[in-house]
């Protein structure tokens, strides 16, 4: 990979978040870890050099890559040169539509792996869940800080709307960390590699546009409790279900599951 970035003076851009592994048996874990097979069919966001690309390539059915910088081309073009199961656009995924790309794919599972560039990690995933892929799993490098959200526990302090919004969808653990020392450059922060599973049982929820404003609007001010955050809601019907799980109205957004979320919502 330095040779080939050595080779095309590539320079690493901070407007697209550029930092790529470099350590070989990190990318052949995530591989691993990922069970990707012959039946998978990958979306990887963020070729960078194409080292994790190539080695998903081995064992998947097909890899379908985006990348927002032309400029990395002639790298990726050597680098993939011999894998004729990968497709790369060379496009903002955000401004893409894969479920359009993926139509002409066959395959028995959908998987997303991809070390996620920091600064739109959260967007990306919105967008994987808004587009209705029926993605089966997700398996993604992010910013430890916000890894550590994703499958944080109730009443920690980074548990958020957030964490709620994912696990509504996924069950979510932790695969490895990974030191910022793996990566060229060396990015400020360490990494995490998390494992987003898609739920077999959804929550019984009513209207998911209102539980979803619920959740966003109990997390609204983090150090105001229900009452204040959420004074334009039913506060009587709200402080009912709270009495159900020993709680009142006093309570933080923290401190609730979700599926004492999806029970206010059904009540509102």
């Amino acid at each position: 990979m330095k040779e080939l970035i050595n080779k095309y003076d590539f320079k690493f851009k901070k407007k697209f978040g550029q930092n790529f592994l470099k350590d070989n048996n990190i990318l052949s874990n995530i591989v691993t870890k990922s069970e990707v097979d012959k039946d998978t069919l990958v979306i990887e966001i963020g070729v960078g050099a194409a080292s994790l690309t190539t080695l998903l390539s081995v064992s998947s059915k097909n890899v379908l890559a985006y990348e927002i910088d032309k400029e990395l081309k002639p790298i990726i073009d050597e680098t993939l040169k011999d894998k004729n199961n990968v497709e790369v656009k060379y496009q903002d995924f955000l401004d893409s539509n894969p479920k359009e790309d993926i139509k002409k794919y066959n395959y028995k599972k959908l998987y997303v792996v991809a070390n996620l560039p920091y600064y739109i990690t959260t967007p990306i995933i919105e967008k994987i869940i808004n587009d209705k892929l029926g993605v089966d799993k997700i398996v993604i490098m992010v910013q430890k800080e916000v890894g550590d959200r994703f499958n944080a526990k109730v009443g920690s302090k980074e548990y958020n709307s957030l964490t709620i919004f994912l696990n509504y969808y996924f069950e979510i653990n932790k695969l490895m960390n990974v030191s910022r020392n793996s990566f060229i450059p060396a990015p400020n922060v360490d990494s995490v590699v998390v494992e987003m599973k898609k739920r077999n049982k959804s929550y019984n929820v009513n209207n998911e546009e209102l539980f979803f404003k619920l959740v966003r609007d109990s997390f609204q001010y983090k150090r105001k409790n229900l009452r204040n955050n959420l004074k334009n809601y039913n506060l009587e019907n709200i402080e009912k279900i709270l009495k159900k799980i020993g709680k009142d109205l006093t309570v933080r957004a923290e401190s609730l599951t979700i599926e004492d979320f999806v029970e206010i919502s059904n009540s509102l």
